[in-house]
């Protein structure tokens, strides 16, 4: 029988796993747009698009949050994620910054002022 404590460990991993695809293609699209690969700035900004309405959705909250709340009484901000707390509690705001920044290099590059 899997206990509370391992189904919060795997529902943390992954939870990791997806915060890291789509941190990682928040990072790429600068880069990306820099390197002149405009269609796949905009893929990558579509998938995180997706992921911003799922979000909106759930009240801005990831849905694998509910899902690990039911194995444990803990509320760190971190207590669903494999991340430094700092990092959870202002993950939003950060990355949040970082896509606009990239969707504004986006628009930039395809209106040609890049």
């Amino acid at each position: 029988m899997t206990s509370a404590r391992d189904l919060l460990r795997t529902i943390k991993l992954v939870h990791t796993a997806v915060w890291a695809l789509f941190a990682g293609c928040i990072v790429a699209i600068p880069v990306v747009v820099w390197r002149d690969e405009l269609q796949l700035a905009v893929t990558l900004s579509a998938i995180v698009t997706v992921e911003v309405g799922i979000l909106a959705f759930n009240g801005w909250k990831c849905p694998l949050t509910a899902v690990a709340a039911r194995y444990t009484d803990e509320r760190r901000a971190n207590f669903d994620i494999y991340l430094p707390e700092w990092l959870a509690r202002f993950n939003k705001e950060i990355f949040g910054t970082l896509f606009v920044g990239g969707l504004l290099l986006v628009l930039a590059r395809w209106r040609g002022w890049l």
